[in-house]
């Protein structure tokens, strides 16, 4: 179980003059998904980063099951854009990385890293190293390197940005079915409108700079899912318009006071 709970957080930067975040509050209740979703430098990332410690906040509070959090947890698990494999460590290797780390026994590390190559669908790459495989298969090894600590919050950070169009569903949906049998809680950034709506319970819209939350919207369409039932959803159509037009207006209200810069 997991909720976490975010309270009036703020971050600045440049000595305070660069207001990133402000009055950031949010609740994400146990085995939730919630997809932050807002205009580029809307502070998205920066969120990400506080909640996992990496970097410091300048105000508010952030509890993980009731207890306040000031340094990185063991049960958080980060997957960044940029797949983060050791390229001197073999797939299995990055796998095990994690659970090396927290000093688990050497049987069990192996046993976890079998289960999770087997369940990410590398099974016969085990010895190959990140640049002999695929963008795909780079970013289910991180993803397996995630999960494989059995974090209670995984934090997602545009992991499928860099991939094309057509390994990026696979790995959505890939993704969807890890959800349904790990059981996990999920906070995932996203710049689109199409991934937030396919795997978040509840959108967080975020404002330009400075980032405040302007809504928290239900997506309403039942689990399991598919991208095709998603996208065949009338809820889709509606909810994908809304946010459009909240993102729209967020870029259009910007363009003025560009052109007057």
């Amino acid at each position: 179980m997991a909720k976490i709970c975010i309270r009036n957080l703020t971050k600045t930067y440049s000595g305070g003059r660069v207001v990133a975040l402000s009055d950031i509050c949010l609740d994400i209740e146990p085995f939730e998904s919630i997809c932050i979703l807002g205009p580029s430098g809307c502070g998205k990332t920066t969120l990400l980063r506080i909640v996992d410690c990496l970097i410091p906040r300048d105000g508010g509070e952030i509890t993980f099951d009731g207890q306040a959090v000031y340094e990185p947890r063991p049960d958080i698990a980060v997957v960044f854009q940029h797949f983060g494999l050791f390229p001197w460590k073999r797939l299995d290797e990055n796998i095990a990385y994690g659970l090396e780390i927290r000093g688990r026994p050497r049987q069990e590390t192996a046993a976890t890293v079998a289960r999770y190559i087997e369940l990410m669908g590398l099974k016969g790459f085990e010895k190959a190293y990140p640049h002999q495989l695929s963008g795909g298969m780079q970013q289910r090894a991180g993803l397996a390197r995630a999960l494989a600590i059995n974090p209670a919050l995984l934090l997602m950070d545009e992991p499928f940005g860099s991939l094309d169009a057509q390994t990026r569903e696979l790995m959505q949906e890939e993704l969807l079915r890890i959800l349904t049998t790990e059981k996990k809680t999920m906070l995932f950034v996203t710049h689109s409108i199409d991934e937030a709506i396919l795997l978040g319970d509840r959108i967080v819209v975020m404002s330009r700079r400075p980032g405040r939350i302007r809504e928290i919207i239900s997506v309403g369409v039942p689990r399991p899912r598919k991208i095709i039932s998603v996208r065949a959803h009338p809820r889709y159509i509606e909810l994908r318009a809304r946010l459009w037009e909240m993102l729209k207006q967020e870029q259009d209200d910007r363009i003025p006071a560009e052109t007057n810069a």
